[in-house]
């Protein structure tokens, strides 16, 4: 069994986007500008803006991180994303979720101008990825491609079975897997909280990878000797021992899967870290025009 190290993954991409980033500074040219709206004050949110801020400045980023108060009104979010979508100065940003509960969340990403939609949920983005087109991919699926490309795994005629279709992580890892490219041409198998017998699908599996949300949920018995298994669940577990008072678990039983498996993620240190690697990733291209050349 070899460990899918996403944190040393994440590491070597942030050294490769700061050397680019030094050489644009030579060459006296503007260094990419990421924005975050922040709205509320929920932990885990918190914690992961502030990660992608100090992400910013370990590969030379600008950063502007826009605080709001969680009752702010719906017009008051739309009216900060047309600023940003009309500021030269910023090429990408990105708004936090979970949102507001009286806040409409398809209603905010559809206002991202798609050329500085450096999460990749807009519509035109995610329709651009469908077609083929350049894109700013989802950052969880894009990270989940570099590890497979980085470590060197066979994906073409493979047999990949993703349980989860968020629009966030599995439908579009179904879609990027099936493409004609490398990692991808798989042969794909999407399952749901509807599918009967799930371990027979996933017992399939030549790359098994799970984004359900429940810690654990893939036990031995349903993943295939040899199989390539990506965890992408991170749910916090209460732990008393520990000085957080949790811990973090993936969806996949760890100790008993890694027995079997030919590869594995971690939780943590497996494709968390890659998901804000690849935000800078789409940002630094935002900043390159390399996808909206206006």
């Amino acid at each position: 069994m070899t460990l899918l190290d996403g944190k040393q993954t994440a590491e070597t991409i942030k050294e490769e986007i700061a050397a680019e980033v030094q050489a644009i500074k030579a060459a006296h040219g503007k260094v990419p500008h990421l924005a975050a709206i922040l709205i509320g004050n929920d932990g885990g949110s918190q914690t992961y803006v502030n990660n992608k801020v100090l992400a910013c400045e370990r590969v030379g980023f600008d950063s502007t991180l826009i605080r709001m108060e969680d009752s702010i009104t719906e017009e008051e979010l739309l009216n900060k994303i047309d600023e940003l979508n009309n500021d030269a100065n910023i090429d990408g940003f990105i708004v936090q979720l979970p949102l507001p509960k009286h806040i409409d969340t398809e209603k905010v990403l559809e206002a991202v101008n798609p050329s500085k939609d450096v999460d990749g949920f807009h519509p035109t983005n995610v329709g651009r990825m469908v077609a083929g087109l350049p894109a700013f991919l989802p950052a969880t699926p894009y990270g989940i491609l570099q590890l497979l490309e980085r470590y060197k795994i066979e994906t073409k005629g493979k047999h990949c079975v993703v349980i989860g279709r968020s629009n966030i992580v599995g439908s579009p890892m179904s879609i990027l897997m099936a493409k004609n490219a490398y990692p991808g041409n798989a042969t794909v198998t999407i399952c749901h909280r509807y599918t009967e017998n799930l371990a027979h699908f996933t017992r399939q599996a030549d790359i098994l990878i799970a984004a359900v949300g429940i810690p654990e949920f893939v036990k031995a018995d349903m993943v295939k000797e040899g199989a390539v298994v990506i965890d992408v669940g991170t749910t916090r577990v209460p732990d008393a021992t520990r000085k957080a008072g949790y811990k973090l678990k993936g969806d996949v039983f760890f100790d008993e899967v890694a027995q079997k498996c030919s590869y594995i993620t971690p939780v943590p240190g497996g494709v968390g870290p890659l998901t804000i690697a690849m935000l800078l990733k789409n940002t630094l291209s935002a900043s390159k025009k390399e996808v909206y050349k206006n």
